[in-house]
């Protein structure tokens, strides 16, 4: 049966003013899994003028209640992980491992976000004046635009509200059109049924060709006052020209070009474990994983055979199956692009040591190459598929230089045996996170996360989310009085 789902504006499941609609279609099938509203311009100017109404009761609610709400919801989505199964799986093919994961985490992200409500916040300062007393106090904003991708859905639809919620600001949501149900509204009923007041959380879903439309609109209005994107770099770059042109705070957590190195000390077992884990989990389409895997010359040989018999053996195909590991992409025309990339680097001088070959619908087979050169397209562009290159190297320099060839920063891993000579490594590598003995792909919801270089700006996670979604007010407290000079 198809699902119909509404706007969600001021608490209530509201049509798009104009009428329209957009299908929500299923990867593996093709066929149309939800119909979803289509949001125009004057939706989205409702869904501000909801938001900007309901803040100054949320910003004043007192922190234990806002916990508590955080609370339920984190405890009523651990209890949906079968309907998440389900949901990502139609929405954006994604396999049953990878959803229950999504469910966890983000019910983690939650409980993290309870616990910052309550954590200290603001600082007491000294001051020049005798007698006097400066306090550096955390405000909430405002309105947040927040926009959620849909590779993660849960995940990250949950990071886009939670932190900027859990400061004290209202939300206005826009998921991607590739997962307006689980990126958005499955969210957002998650929230509601905890408690969430109407108005606090807003979410627009829209048609593909009106997604600019609609980001501009929601970040112009002068009634949002800062914004929270995590996506690709090219959209991330729009997204946060338009929010400095009105002048306008923004995190943005954008794409990848990630390294897993397997230094000479490493375990080669564990290594290709590791590797094949960071490189295919959710068929790469996470922003951490690997593009790369870099090997130490003197292990390539035995990794290289022991890797590309392992990733061979990935079971691909339907995502329901609970042994699937390669589902389909988030689409046949995504596929198609890394497909592309593949045949490029392959016309070019290219070796496929595993996989290749067209993809079956939005099926791509797990592929790995070497011989890739800075030539090739495949060798500086973001993946996002179940495609990875395999490069040597001979010493320590030669590995940080080819991890940090890369416009991008976002996440590196690193496999050794010796944790010094880890942390060696790791802190020449240009990026915002290194995991040491492990690959690329992890997310804790206290740690800090984000990028540097064209990974974007800005942390999500524990105080630091709280940090990236409130303002520092200065105010003193003069404890007698001033003598003035007139």
């Amino acid at each position: 049966m198809v699902i119909t789902r509404e706007l969600l504006i001021g608490g209530q499941d509201v049509p798009a003013a104009a009428g329209r609609t957009a299908e929500d279609v299923t990867p593996y099938t093709g066929e149309v899994y939800a119909i979803v509203a289509a949001a125009g311009p004057e939706d989205v100017t409702r869904a501000v003028a909801a938001a900007h109404a309901a803040f100054p009761a949320w910003a004043a609610l007192a922190p234990f209640a806002r916990r508590a709400i955080f609370l339920r919801a984190a405890d009523l989505l651990d209890a949906k992980g079968e309907e998440a199964a389900e949901l990502m799986a139609h929405e954006v093919g994604g396999t049953r491992p990878w959803a229950y994961f999504n469910v966890a985490l983000a019910a983690n992200i939650l409980r993290e976000a309870a616990a910052a409500i309550t954590a200290p916040r603001g600082e007491v300062l000294s001051a020049q004046e005798q007698g006097a007393l400066g306090l550096a106090l955390r405000e909430p904003l405002g309105v947040v635009a927040a926009f959620a991708p849909w590779n993660a859905p849960l995940i990250l639809g949950v990071r886009a509200v939670a932190a900027p919620l859990a400061a004290g600001n209202t939300v206005v949501l826009k998921p991607s059109e590739n997962a307006p149900v689980a990126a958005g509204l499955f969210v957002a009923d998650v929230l509601r049924e905890g408690g969430l007041p109407d108005g606090v959380l807003n979410v627009v879903t829209n048609a593909p060709e009106d997604a600019t439309v609609i980001a501009e609109t929601l970040v112009a209005d002068p009634r949002v006052r800062a914004v929270d994107f995590t996506g690709s770099t090219r959209t991330g770059r729009l997204i946060g020209a338009h929010a400095a042109r009105h002048l306008k705070p923004a995190v943005l957590e954008l794409g990848g070009k990630n390294s897993v190195v397997v230094l000479e000390d490493a375990d080669v077992d564990y290594a290709v474990d590791a590797a094949t884990f960071g490189v295919f989990m959710n068929s790469g389409q996470i922003c951490m994983s690997g593009d790369r895997v870099l090997v130490h010359e003197r292990l390539a040989e035995e990794f290289t055979a022991k890797f590309t018999a392992k990733v061979a053996a990935l079971r691909t195909g339907d995502p329901e199956h609970p042994h699937t590991v390669i589902g389909p992409l988030v689409s046949a025309a995504a596929a198609e692009r890394v497909a592309g990339l593949v045949t490029d680097a392959v016309a070019a001088g290219a070796t496929v040591l595993t996989g290749g070959g067209a993809p079956v619908g939005a099926v791509h087979p797990a592929t790995v190459l070497s011989g890739v050169t800075a030539e090739m397209d495949l060798y500086y562009a973001e993946t996002f598929g179940p495609v990875c290159v395999l490069g040597t190297f001979a010493d320590d320099d030669t590995a940080v230089a080819l991890a940090n060839d890369t416009e991008n920063g976002l996440t590196c891993g690193i496999i050794t045996e010796n944790a010094t000579h880890g942390l060696a490594v790791a802190r020449r590598v240009h990026s915002g996170i290194v995991h040491i003995n492990d690959q690329s792909v992890a997310d804790e919801p206290h740690a800090p996360f984000g990028g540097v270089k064209a990974s974007g700006y800005g942390r999500f996670g524990g105080r630091w989310g709280i940090e990236s979604f409130s303002n520092t007010r200065w105010v003193t407290i003069a404890t007698q009085q001033a003598r003035y000079p007139f």
